[in-house]
This record gives structure tokens, sequence and C-alpha cells, in this order.
């Protein structure tokens, strides 16, 4: 499996489709979690995700839409809006400078 350096990233996209608010709440903890690395998290639909997205997190059903939307950028899915053990080792990666799997 890929990995990506952890202190490459500087641009999150939460990518979502369904627009119940889930994604955003997300975002919003992700923007918290990660703002003293100088991570800029943003969200979006997933048939717009940024050509200048470092890294993709996304629900394990839209994953492949995403890598369709943005082939050269890794896409993490993950199941749980919180407390998601991948989510959780991105952010650990991201905050220690760490490897992640992708």
């Amino acid at each position: 499996m890929a990995t990506i350096d952890g202190s490459s990233i500087k641009k999150l996209i939460v990518a979502c489709d369904a627009g119940m608010g889930s994604s955003v709440m997300l975002a919003s903890t992700l923007k918290k979690q990660l703002a003293k690395n100088g991570v800029t998290v943003e969200h979006s639909p997933v048939a717009s995700i940024p050509s200048d997205a470092d890294v993709v997190v996304t629900q394990s059903n839209l994953a492949e839409r995403a890598r369709g939307v943005v082939p050269d950028i890794p896409v993490i899915p993950f199941q749980l809006f919180l407390g998601d053990p991948k989510v959780a080792a991105l952010v650990k990666a991201i905050q220690n400078g760490d490897t992640v799997e992708v």
C-alpha cells in the first residue's frame, strides 16, 4: 500500500455527496486539530474536489468516485465521521510528521 508523508500535507479536502452536514462537522473538527500544523482544511462536493489538494478524506462509499475526479491525489476513505481510525492516523501523521498509508 502507498504512503504519504504527513509533513507534506498542506491542503486537506473533506469530500461529500449527501449534504447531510456530517462532513462539514468533520471538516470543522479537522480544521481545529490541524490549525497549528499550517494545514488548510476545506469541504467540497466529491464531484468538485480541487486539483491542488494534497489529500482527500471521504466516506468509503465515495472513495472510488473521488479517485476518479482526482486520480493523482491520495484518497483516504473512512467509515465513521467521528473517531474513525484512518482519519485519526492521518491527523497523527500530520501532527508528528510521520507517514500514513493511503
